[in-house]
């Protein structure tokens, strides 16, 4: 298969972006992981007991629930692992909204103790965790790689344990070769039985993904807009091979760095969302394979609102929220604050046509001028999450069936998820509130308000929903399944004799 960037991280506490969370999935596990459907499931544990008021859960490791060096996970092993991601030393990005919930994570994350209260070793294969208050996405949020078990045994500072990390998952990591080639090969000891596969490449270097398909040298890969027309066509040879992929649960925005001049006016950053024609831009420069987001929350996805006040394409009214900003008689006099644009890729490659229409739109409407820089992937991803830049165009897909991995995750004060520095106490309450509330119907209800708020304010310029994709895969590649969110799901996939192999 085909990877377009080396992953910023192989430490699942640190994972939290999809080209990382691709690889650690199939490395590393936890108690819980996400079936094909999205639903949280038994991993590493073999039972799990809920008490009668929803705050404790007692997980029964399983017999054979071993490190791929053999060596069994112990209840001792969970409870480090736990520690170590709410270690504030870590850094870990997820942390906070995976495992917030248990009693002493947040003292943990502060520096405040030196262990996690809530996380109690009971025996060798037994551990209990206790939660502040009931939360029916509790189990979903242990399937985050926050919640994964590493072999504290190997940890070491310098990180120099990852270039042959002693994981549970189904697969292990054979050669990596930076910006080249990285190999998985089939651990025999997983405990849920070994994966069908030999073992999995993936190529890294600059060769286009269509010509490697052609060639055999990779099995699956997507389709371009550029090359879709002519594999739609029935009579071109690759037609029997392709096929539609749901949409991800997925949002792509541009962050603004809401303590940075000019975006720490809401008006700015209002005014740039309704200066640009969204469905224009996807129509015509994206060819329709994706739809405007109107919300954080994808359609689709629990939580979902349809009713939402949202932006739309009001040149009138983005001018008259510029001009009348902190700002509107600075771009008047030409002394409006230079503004640059940080995204992922190569120094000197073209940037994104639908960002460059963006850009244009924004010149046009407002009469701001943007700059575009490009970091590479991993360096990028690290200055995101240090809130470097003032201005930065992402993505974010879910990794668990709740809206608090969009909400939370990127909105609330205290999450290290938050980007752009944004900051509401009343979204802050309201997460709170939705966290504690057992009813599904009432904690979409109060999502749907922190999201409104979410939108009023602006600290995104809101891009696109993904669209149904298309993949091709090669006639004698079974078992793989197209998801809408990251899941561990290579485990499956096999090779079987077809009588349309090429």
């Amino acid at each position: 298969m085909r990877l377009y960037a080396d992953p910023p991280t192989l430490d699942p506490h640190l994972s939290d972006d999809l080209t990382s969370k691709l690889i650690v999935q199939e490395i590393f596990g936890g108690l819980v992981t996400l079936s094909l459907d999205h639903q949280p499931v038994l991993d590493l544990a073999a039972g799990c007991r809920v008490n009668h008021d929803g705050t404790v859960y007692t997980f029964i490791l399983r017999d054979n629930a071993r490190f791929q060096d053999g060596k069994p996970v112990t209840a001792h092993d969970v409870k480090w692992s736990i520690e170590r991601a709410a270690d504030p030393t870590t850094r870990s990005p997820t942390a906070y909204d995976s495992l917030g919930d248990i009693v002493g994570v947040g003292d943990k994350l502060e520096g405040y103790a030196d262990e996690v209260q809530g996380v109690r070793v009971i025996d060798a294969r037994t551990v209990e965790f206790e939660i502040h208050a009931p939360d029916s996405a509790f189990l979903a949020r242990l399937t985050s790689e926050a919640a994964f078990v590493l072999d504290q045994d190997q940890i070491n500072d310098d990180g120099t344990w990852l270039t042959s990390p002693n994981g549970t998952g189904p697969f292990r990591l054979g050669d990596y070769q930076a910006g080249r080639l990285i190999v998985l090969e089939p651990n025999p000891l997983y405990h849920l039985g070994p994966p069908h596969l030999d073992g999995i490449r993936m190529i890294l270097d600059g060769q286009d993904a269509m010509s490697m398909y052609e060639d055999d040298v990779i099995h699956m890969t997507g389709v371009g807009i550029q090359d879709l027309p002519l594999i739609l066509d029935p009579d071109h040879p690759l037609h029997g091979e392709l096929h539609r992929s749901p949409p991800d649960f997925d949002v792509f925005y541009i962050g603004l760095n809401v303590a940075e001049p000019p975006f720490d006016d809401p008006r700015v950053r209002q005014a740039l969302n309704y200066a640009i024609d969204l469905q224009s831009i996807a129509d015509n420069v994206l060819g329709g394979r994706v739809s405007p987001a109107r919300g954080v929350i994808p359609p689709g996805f629990p939580s979902h609102n349809e009713n939402l006040r949202v932006y739309e394409h009001k040149p009138d009214l983005a001018r008259e929220l510029l001009h009348g900003s902190t700002y509107g008689e600075a771009l008047a006099s030409r002394a409006f604050p230079d503004v640059t644009l940080t995204i992922s890729g190569s120094t000197g490659a073209p940037v994104p046509a639908y960002l460059q229409a963006i850009l244009e739109q924004w010149r046009q409407e407002l009469n701001i001028e943007v700059s575009v820089r490009q970091i590479e992937w991993a360096d990028f991803i690290r200055g995101v999450g240090q809130r470097k830049y003032e201005m930065f165009s992402l993505g974010w897909i879910a990794y668990y069936p709740d809206p608090a991995v969009f909400l939370r995750q990127l909105f609330h004060s205290n999450s290290s998820g938050n980007n752009t520095g944004y900051s509401n106490p009343e979204v802050d309450r309201l997460l709170h509130e939705a966290r504690l509330e057992r009813d599904r119907e009432r904690r979409f209800r109060i999502y749907n308000r922190a999201e409104q708020m979410v939108l009023d304010d602006a600290p995104w310029v809101w891009t696109w929903f993904s669209g149904e994709g298309y993949v091709l895969i090669q006639p004698d590649v079974s078992g793989y399944i197209l998801t809408q969110m990251p899941v561990p799901k290579h485990r499956y996939v096999y090779f079987a004799r077809s009588t349309n192999a090429r």
